[in-house]
């Protein structure tokens, strides 16, 4: 794909997010924050489930959606993406900006709408501010994208496992949340579809607007050399 495609694609699967996004946003404020249709079911089930094993295994991957982990793996993987010094740096820059710019927005979303958490009393996990969008989700769906875009840059053997691996973390963070009983699932759809908006616009953004020198392999101003072997005839 060009960058052009890339761009359209990406501003389209954004656009496509934040409709839906817009549209569950409205719900939620027009019911004044109370729970959606799956939420009560899915926190009554979360709450009637839990083995010690199972909370400490959704602590453990809860812990891993925020924090220094999302910026340490984005950074990683950007460090790996470039082919140049040029390269890695900008990956490496970009991609935590990314990543804090996204969580920097959603909590203006957050504080905007102010949706209430679940009843203390199902919580089985750290919680605070309010609810909707789950920040867990988002800062991890979208630390997901990224590395799962890295992964299609630079991988050369092994992508389909990597990168479902990496979006099965991804999604399984936001569902600990509901687990936990600190999230409504609703607050981790919208988490979900806003962290796939924000990095529609990121990327379609990148595509558009970095200059092609800093983002193709002759980023270092390197001349192919030529082929002495080649046709000298006229290019077609």
């Amino acid at each position: 794909m060009n960058r052009k495609d890339i761009a359209e694609l990406a501003g389209s699967t954004g656009l496509g997010a934040w409709t839906a996004f817009g549209v569950l946003s409205l719900v939620v404020i027009g019911h004044e924050g109370a729970p959606l249709f799956t939420d009560e079911d899915a926190l009554s089930w979360s709450v009637a489930h839990r083995p010690d094993m199972a909370l400490a295994v959704a602590r453990g991957l809860t812990a891993t959606g925020t924090g220094v982990i999302p910026y340490a793996l984005v950074v990683l993987a950007a460090l790996l993406t470039g082919r140049t010094a040029r390269q890695r740096l900008l990956a490496a820059t970009l991609a935590p900006a990314c990543l804090a710019s996204g969580q920097g927005l959603r909590y203006g979303v957050m504080e905007l709408i102010a949706r209430p958490r679940p009843s203390l009393g199902d919580w089985a996990g750290h919680a605070s501010g309010w609810a909707f969008p789950s920040g867990h989700t988002t800062t991890a769906a979208l630390t997901a994208g990224l590395v799962i875009l890295a992964i299609r840059v630079r991988a050369p053997h092994g992508r389909t496992a990597l990168c479902l691996a990496v979006g099965c973390w991804g999604a399984l963070v936001g569902l600990t949340r509901v687990y936990l009983g600190v999230h409504w699932f609703t607050d981790v759809l919208g988490g979900w579809l806003f962290a796939a908006g924000w990095l529609g616009v990121c990327v379609c953004a990148a595509a558009w607007w970095l200059p092609t020198r800093l983002v193709t392999d002759g980023a270092d101003g390197a001349v192919p050399p030529r082929d002495e072997h080649a046709p000298r005839g006229p290019v077609l």
